[in-house]
């Protein structure tokens, strides 16, 4: 086993939990426990470019908006599939997860969208926060499966 793999194992298992928990008829949205899983400062890369920020107030206020979205465009569950780390070294590790995202269509029936989203976690603190991750086009897929307009 490498250095806290146990710790990320645990991690993700949280993070699946807070998104499923934030989809259904009653989404119980935990916006602190969300933002507790971001390290003070955070990047995106995905094709649509390069992006970094604080985790601040306006991270804060943008989580139940984001949640929303999932929920509006009709998606039911996510689910974290195979999970893949390597240390870097003994305080940063990078983890590939495997998402399974399950989608109610607005004719009825059902879909599912799976990609791989690449996460670096610092382990500084002595528990895991993501410093920056690297994802597909999310627009794409969601695009391509009629979940949003062209």
């Amino acid at each position: 086993m490498i250095p806290n793999e146990q710790k990320v194992r645990d991690f993700f298992s949280r993070y699946e939990a807070l998104f499923q928990n934030s989809l259904g008829d009653h989404p119980q949205v935990d916006v602190d426990a969300i933002v507790a899983s971001f390290a003070d400062y955070f990047v995106e890369s995905s094709p649509v470019g390069v992006h970094g920020g604080p985790n601040n107030e306006q991270f804060h206020e943008m989580i139940p908006q984001g949640y929303a979205f999932y929920r509006q465009i009709g998606t039911t569950r996510m689910k974290a599939g195979a999970l893949d780390i390597t240390s870097i070294n003994d305080q940063h590790v990078m983890a590939k997860v495997h998402w399974i995202s399950t989608f109610k269509k607005q004719d009825g029936s059902t879909d599912t969208i799976e990609f791989d989203n690449v996460y670096f976690l610092t382990l500084a603190s002595g528990e895991p926060k993501i410093f920056a991750y690297v994802t597909p086009d999310e627009q794409a897929a969601l695009r391509e499966h009629g979940l949003i307009p062209e």
